[in-house]
């Protein structure tokens, strides 16, 4: 039976608020909330302080969580669709992969050849990030759209993926083996992934990037709509299979690699919004699931950060572990529920 759209759609958008008000309030340091308020609209006279860690800190990193999740769970659900399988995610196709190879390269190489480790560059050393990783990702992407250009299977473009990233693994493991101790280090923490990693001048191009980009995503919903007909009766319908499915690989993988090379590999986000989406809205239908999945992934990724740096921690926990102890339960549970209710999986 079919859920009302528009009273989730809305309950999920006040948890939008509500989690970003809370990375706003919350933290290591209390400011109370009519100080951030000021602090936000310029009024008052609030210690410098609290206004550097307001504007400088705690802004930016509510805002790319929000922009993060909601880009790792459209693309997990593109992913998922084209593939028709429930098991893909944002990295299915080694982008993330690709983009940590690119971020390898560039860190556990620095060390060696450069004689500094990339660490110790401050805001270059995350530009010089930020470049390799969407290096990576893209590269590794073209070869995928052009693989698909020369297989029709679905599921052989899927093992090609997995394979991508196990030769991606071995190729970043010998450069772990002849890099030094520093930079291996970087490369670990880059690998926990970070939503505090973008400041300054680099969430403004991050926001508005994805600002350009998810739009754009909400073009092909037609497409997934016809995709989970089938091959054969969406060509009856007069859909373009291998056209399509490069147009879905494509926005699925550039949101992937944006992400990637912002934040790091976000783990888990992308292949569980999806399933907790199509459990609470109990539908199949894209025009239903993709802006559900982009309200649900960014309230995930705000809870997520909000639990990474509560009061209490010093820094912050790794995200990767935050979505996946806070995600994995979740998506359990509605799973379990969807089934104890009789609703079969295609």
């Amino acid at each position: 039976m079919s859920r009302p759209v528009l009273p989730l759609m809305l309950l999920l958008a006040v948890c939008i608020l509500i989690f970003f008000l809370l990375n706003l309030l919350l933290g290591s340091v209390h400011i109370p909330f009519g100080s951030t308020w000021n602090i936000l609209w310029g009024r008052g006279d609030e210690p410098v302080v609290w206004q550097n860690i307001i504007l400088k800190s705690r802004v930016p990193q509510a805002i790319t969580a929000l922009v993060a999740g909601a880009g790792l769970s459209v693309g997990g659900l593109q992913m998922q669709t084209v593939f028709r399988n429930p098991l893909a995610g944002p990295s299915v196709l080694g982008i993330s992969s690709g983009a940590s190879l690119g971020v390898a390269f560039v860190v556990l190489l620095s060390g060696k050849l450069g004689g500094i480790a990339l660490s110790k560059l401050g805001y270059m050393g995350e530009v010089a990030l930020s470049v390799a990783a969407i290096a990576g990702a893209l590269s590794v992407m073209a070869l995928i759209v052009y693989v698909s250009q020369k297989i029709r299977g679905n599921v052989t473009l899927l093992i090609i993926g997995v394979m991508i990233g196990y030769v991606a693994s071995a190729v970043i493991g010998v450069l772990k083996y002849f890099s030094v101790e520093e930079d291996i280090r970087a490369y670990v923490i880059w690998g926990l992934g970070s939503f505090s990693r973008v400041s300054g001048g680099q969430v403004t191009i991050f926001g508005y990037t994805m600002a350009v980009l998810l739009p754009l995503s909400f073009l092909l919903i037609k497409t997934l709509n016809l995709l989970m007909l089938g091959d054969n009766y969406a060509r009856n319908l007069g859909l373009d299979i291998k056209r399509s499915r490069l147009l879905v690989i494509l926005c699925s993988g550039v949101l992937v690699a944006i992400v990637t090379a912002y934040c790091g590999p976000i783990m888990f986000v992308g292949l569980a919004v999806p399933h907790l989406c199509r459990g609470i809205f109990n539908s199949s239908d894209h025009r239903v699931l993709m802006p559900a999945t982009l309200l649900a992934g960014a309230a995930l990724a705000l809870s997520c950060s909000l639990i990474a740096r509560m009061p209490g921690f010093e820094g912050a926990l790794p995200i990767n572990s935050v979505t996946a102890l806070v995600g994995a339960p979740v998506v359990a549970w509605v799973l379990f529920r969807k089934r104890h209710h009789g609703t079969t999986e295609e």
